[in-house]
């Protein structure tokens, strides 16, 4: 991800200065010059970037800086908001009401991804318990209409369009009303690609808006177009009252800079990335996680609203188990479930503070992915009685693991390694619920006896690998992250300490 390599040469070049015996002049404008290299070479306009080089510097005044004070933190911190500003407009975007419709309206170019994003933005709210629907109103081009239909069957979302109506305004004006009789939350309106020349399509976008009077209008920007992306934002924004910007195929193009920092311009917020075609690959936009995601400070809000999504708060029985120091194999089974449905490990680790998710390459990602599967197929051949049990059911009676490996069609050795792994897990849940404090929300430090803490630590360090353990900043790091995720509660707690311990699963799961 191109990206992904401007975080990585600002962060080397913050990194370079922090090494310096002496920070002066010298050494913050040859750190200036890499960083600003680096956002020159991804398409960030230029203006933009010396505007940012002023800034830091007029931020960090030797001169004028009190004695005593760490520089290179005053240093550090001047980077990372004048980066912040580069691509926030300093506006709230619209909120959607509970309980009540919210028509929001997408517009933007041909080829942008639009009707694809309209089912990912349903998707997302779906997923949060929005009742969401969408409406095609696009009759320009050919397909629209079986695109959106076909994509929101996926995503078992309701739709509206027609084969036969050739009036856009008269079918996104029928089918708003329908949804809002029916009382729909978030009222999605697909519309036509157009160019900012076209005018008779501009018009009749101005209709569309004029019918349905949506409350969020959302332009939707291909990252690929860069800079170029200034002068059609600005187009659309001045024909209808453009009010969020969700960029699309931010994946892979150097021109993303380019097209984050001209959006940023407009005045109007973004509030969603897309990062591939996949239905999952879509993250909510702000300004402060995604800068701090580009310096590899993570993103621990948007790991925390991934945790909350599996919805594990509302498993009272998991919960009261790990407190009481009890994990089935069956426990074991449906984390596994729910790391399947936290999406890729790449963008998870990607979110944990240290952890570069470029080391989690493509293919080992998928290998890591398909060894969990290997390990859910294993206990698929399991019965209720060996899935509910503490595992030594399958040493009083061997046969029990020839059995399993028959079913699943593995070698015996994976199961006795499955088994294995499941005993670690079991050891470490039992020392769990053992430690007073530690499923109390707020700073586990105040909870929890630190003796305890360091065992616990060094109980979870054995069970992970040491690349990633390195990356974590030890055993050190790994109770810092605790303490960030024990501050969202019990739910996410009791996720994190099973999908933690998954982290390295040495012959199993691989990187997580």
């Amino acid at each position: 991800m191109v990206l992904a390599d401007l975080g990585r040469k600002i962060t080397g070049a913050l990194r370079n200065m922090t090494a310096s015996a002496v920070i002066d002049e010298e050494v913050l404008d040859a750190m200036l010059k890499e960083i600003c290299t680096a956002l020159l070479e991804a398409d960030v306009n230029v203006k933009l970037v010396m505007k940012l080089r002023t800034s830091v510097k007029a931020a960090v005044n030797f001169d004028e800086m009190a004695a005593g004070l760490n520089k290179k933190r005053v240093i550090q911190k001047a980077v990372y908001d004048e980066l912040c500003r580069l691509v926030d407009p300093g506006i709230a975007p619209y909120k959607p009401v509970k309980g009540k419709p919210n028509v929001i309206m997408f517009v933007g170019l041909q080829g942008s991804g639009k009707t694809t994003t309209c089912t990912k933005l349903a998707y997302y709210y779906h997923k949060k318990g929005w009742k969401t629907c969408l409406v095609c109103a696009d009759t320009f081009r050919a397909g629209a209409f079986d695109q959106l239909k076909q994509n929101a069957t996926k995503a078992r979302i309701p739709f509206y369009g027609s084969y036969t109506e050739a009036d856009p305004v008269l079918i996104a004006e029928e089918g708003v009303e329908r949804f809002k009789k029916e009382g729909f939350e978030i009222i999605i309106v697909d519309t036509s690609g157009r160019h900012k020349q076209e005018a008779s399509l501009f018009e009749e976008m101005l209709q569309i808006s004029k019918a349905v009077d949506p409350q969020n209008v959302i332009f939707v920007l291909d990252a690929t177009i860069g800079q170029a992306a200034l002068g059609q934002a600005q187009a659309f924004k001045a024909t209808v009252d453009v009010g969020s910007v969700i960029m699309t195929k931010l994946d892979g193009h150097a021109k993303g800079g380019g097209a984050l920092s001209a959006v940023a311009a407009t005045q109007s917020p973004i509030i969603f990335i897309g990062t591939g075609e996949h239905m999952e690959d879509f993250e909510r936009f702000e300004t402060k996680a995604f800068i701090g995601k580009l310096l590899g400070m993570g993103d621990i809000g948007g790991l925390m609203e991934v945790v909350q999504d599996l919805k594990l708060d509302n498993n009272k029985e998991l919960l009261t188990k790990l407190q009481a120091g009890v994990f089935s194999l069956r426990d074991m089974y449906e984390q596994f479930q729910n790391i399947m449905k936290m999406g890729p490990f790449g963008k998870i680790m990607g979110m944990i503070p240290g952890f570069d998710s470029e080391l989690i390459t493509k293919g080992s990602e998928q290998e890591s992915m398909r060894r969990l599967k290997r390990c859910m197929t294993i206990m698929d051949s399991m019965t209720d009685t060996e899935l509910d049990s503490d595992g030594k059911i399958f040493t009083t009676q061997p046969n029990r693991c020839m059995r399993v490996a028959r079913g699943a069609g593995a070698h015996p050795r994976e199961v006795a390694d499955l088994l294995a792994q499941y005993k670690k897990f079991a050891a470490m849940v039992k020392q769990m619920g053992g430690m007073k404090g530690l499923f109390k929300g707020g700073d586990m430090s105040r909870n929890v006896n630190p003796a305890q803490m360091q065992q616990l630590n060094a109980q979870m360090a054995k069970m992970m690998d040491p690349r990633v353990l390195k990356q974590m900043g030890g055993m050190g790091g790994i109770q810092n992250m605790m303490k960030q995720f024990t501050s969202g509660g019990m739910g996410g707690l009791g996720d994190m300490m099973n999908n933690l311990g998954l982290g390295g699963m040495g012959g199993l799961g691989g990187k997580k």
